[in-house]
């Protein structure tokens, strides 16, 4: 995620902090010292919600992991003030898949909370373990109840939390997948109204929550209708043709620009019949910023471009742009270029061939610039993590 900080990599997973992550420890060190309590105590409140997260960190490591074991990679844990996001490249459709990686992260946080009750065993210290004080309290008494809490939290059936997707996974036994993720969805929904509503008397969180969920249920049921309606498609289904294209050598305001304020998509630099890269939206716009418009496009276009074969799958396609964050992909026969596929003639055409069939299906497109599947939870609660797996 942009405004994000590496904090290095842990079983090949990147782990970020973002930077609105700070905010939450000015909240709680601020509040402590408005309630009256000492530096001492304000600093020992940001230590353990440092350390919590450092648990979210083990939380949606037991995702991804898991989820290493059926072939999904998970492309890196971003840490958020309402909890941790997992990017994983897809999830399963297989009931038994989704319903072991939910269960996942979880199930850490329950072996952290057995593992903090022996400590305080060894300590002597179990006696205080129902003497839960947050404001001032045992430092590891806290960090077990903290566990427990996110364990139950991230049970919700709030779908795409933990919970909720293992309440479709369950659904997914015996209903179409699209089906049960529209069950898991709408439910997922309705708490997180409920959550809003809660937020407004209990915590403000709540609120920033609950508006988290309601969106990504409603992306989580896009992309489960979008996949559902690219079942034997092939790319060229998709494909637009009539598309303005760049060669190296021009320079940005020699027309790349006039071009790309008439597409919505990036541009595909050709150099002799043949593909030579492709031209971001974004890094034009980076360099119209910083007064650069008479540089060569070559300075600017990207050489790792997504491409698939027009014989290909446009499922195919669809996955590219969830792995590499990009929303335009090339579509090539023997290297030279037929066509893109984006993001939104995805959607219009998926519409389109549901419009013929009589179905419903969402108008928007797809998800797919900066987010591949993220797993959802709540600190852990994963507030959120998708193809976010909290």
């Amino acid at each position: 995620m942009r405004g994000s900080w590496n904090l290095g990599r842990v079983a090949g997973i990147g782990v970020y902090v973002h930077w609105t992550f700070l905010l939450l420890l000015l909240w709680v060190v601020g509040g402590y010292l408005v309630a009256g309590f000492s530096w001492a105590a304000a600093m020992e409140a940001a230590a353990l919600v440092i350390v919590v997260f450092g648990c979210v960190v083990l939380h949606e490591l037991g995702h991804a992991l898991t989820a290493r074991r059926y072939g999904i990679v998970t492309q890196d844990i971003t840490l958020l003030p309402i909890g941790g996001v997992a990017r994983l490249l897809r999830i399963p459709e297989d009931p038994w898949q989704e319903l072991i990686i939910a269960l996942a992260g979880p199930a850490v946080n329950v072996v952290i909370a057995a593992a903090l009750i022996g400590l305080l065993v060894l300590l002597g210290q179990i006696g205080n373990a129902y003497n839960v004080a947050f404001e001032g309290g045992h430092f590891l008494v806290n960090l077990m109840w903290i566990n427990v809490l996110l364990v139950a939290f991230n049970l919700l059936p709030a779908f795409p939390m933990d919970g909720g997707r293992v309440l479709r996974a369950l659904l997914g036994f015996g209903l179409p997948y699209v089906r049960a993720t529209q069950i898991a969805a709408r439910l997922g929904q309705v708490m997180a109204v409920l959550f809003g509503i809660a937020g407004l008397y209990v915590n403000i969180w709540l609120v920033v929550i609950g508006i988290f969920i309601f969106m990504a249920a409603q992306q989580e049921l896009t992309m489960a209708k979008t996949r559902a309606a690219m079942e034997g498609a092939l790319v060229t289904d998709a494909m637009l043709t009539h598309i303005p294209t760049a060669q190296p050598s021009e320079m940005l305001d020699g027309g790349v620009l006039d071009a790309a304020a008439a597409c919505h998509h990036d541009i595909p630099v050709v150099e002799h019949g043949h593909v030579a890269g492709l031209l971001k939206r974004s890094d034009l716009l980076v360099a119209v910023r910083g007064g650069q418009q008479r540089t060569p496009v070559s300075q600017w276009m990207r050489t790792d471009f997504p491409s698939v074969q027009n014989t290909q799958s446009l499922h195919q396609a669809y996955e590219q742009m969830q792995s590499t964050g990009l929303t335009t992909v090339l579509v090539l026969h023997d290297h030279r270029l037929l066509g893109v596929v984006t993001g939104r003639s995805i959607a219009d055409w998926a519409a389109d061939r549901v419009a013929h069939r009589q179905g419903d299906f969402p108008t928007s497109p797809p998800p797919s610039s900066d987010q591949p599947h993220r797993d959802r939870d709540v600190a852990s609660y994963e507030p959120p993590t998708q193809p976010m797996h909290r």
